[in-house]
């Protein structure tokens, strides 16, 4: 991990988890237990076409599996859960609590043959925060990401970054303009996307499928 520049991303997450334990302070980008809440809710409206139908879904970055905690308060029986992280602290504490689960401890940007293909994969918080990564070695990894989630997605994915539509900005946030990500998506990924400005967050979220929804 050393060498990644994203290891600062990994290094900052487990530094809150060190600080405040098993609980939505513990993930390092979020002040509010409602505002985790509206991020998992959002993230699986992804899946909203699918009407109750048995979907595969991979949490990539899972932290502390609060995604699959929030399908079970929800009675989500429909999802069969997967997570994925490069944090070994977090891995081990998501399968201590959830030892039934499967998790995937690699990095697709080095080697992806270990991680099978999912109907939907979402990724959660990975790029809201960018540490002292420049924007443009925050831009590269974001979009070299995507494109290898994507291509374990049967039928789509989801991400959340920060918003320009904001009074100001951090420099420690990834803060992406929707024209240059719809045009990332468009000639490297699918024309098939939803932006989600609708949550009341200081961010938003996009869904991209193989598909027109």
């Amino acid at each position: 991990m050393t060498a990644k520049p994203y290891a600062a991303l990994v290094r900052f997450s487990e530094s809150f988890l060190e600080r405040h334990g098993d609980s939505y302070l513990g993930v390092g980008w979020t002040k509010r237990q409602e505002d985790a809440d509206a991020r998992y809710r959002v993230m699986l409206e992804l899946l909203a076409g699918e009407r109750g139908r048995p979907v595969t879904l991979l949490d990539f970055g899972c932290g502390a599996s609060h995604l699959y905690e929030h399908m079970k308060a929800h009675q989500r029986v429909d999802i069969a859960y997967s997570g994925l992280d490069l944090s070994r602290q977090f891995l081990a504490l998501s399968r201590r609590k959830f030892p039934h689960l499967t998790y995937y401890d690699l990095d697709i940007l080095e080697d992806d043959r270990g991680l099978p293909m999912f109907d939907y994969i979402v990724m959660n918080g990975l790029f809201t925060v960018k540490c002292n990564l420049s924007f443009e070695a925050m831009l590269e990894y974001f979009r070299r990401l995507v494109r290898g989630a994507f291509a374990k997605a049967r039928k789509g994915i989801a991400f959340n970054v920060m918003s320009k539509q904001v009074d100001w900005e951090r420099e420690d946030l990834f803060h992406l303009p929707f024209e240059m990500l719809a045009s990332f998506l468009a000639r490297e990924v699918s024309r098939h996307f939803v932006v989600r400005h609708d949550y009341g967050l200081y961010e938003y979220t996009t869904y991209v499928y193989r598909e027109s929804s």
